[in-house]
């Protein structure tokens, strides 16, 4: 098995084989979960200063600030899949 990086801002990497949910920042369960993970000192804030856009929660109890949005990370973790696993063009056979 390979370890898949993802970029999420601000030359920010991280593993996406250890990722077990993004989330966006505005429900109150998501604002809970990262105001407990800061307490218990496994807050991760790669914002920059920038406004948190997604959660990104791993398998080890960390939780990840980013400022791109959840859409964004999850475009360019699909944008890692080898070739072959990808759709083809389907071809027609006369």
């Amino acid at each position: 098995m390979s370890i898949e990086l993802v970029h999420v801002g601000f030359n920010n990497i991280i593993v996406m084989n250890n990722v077990i949910a993004i989330a966006s920042p505005n429900s109150a369960p998501t604002k809970r979960t990262v105001q407990e993970s800061k307490s218990k000192g496994l807050l991760i804030d790669l914002t920059n200063g920038r406004r948190t856009k997604a959660v990104i929660i791993n398998d080890s109890g960390h939780v990840i600030l980013s400022a791109l949005t959840p859409e964004t990370i999850v475009s360019r973790y699909r944008q890692l899949e080898p070739r072959s696993l990808q759709m083809e063009e389907p071809q027609l056979i006369d």
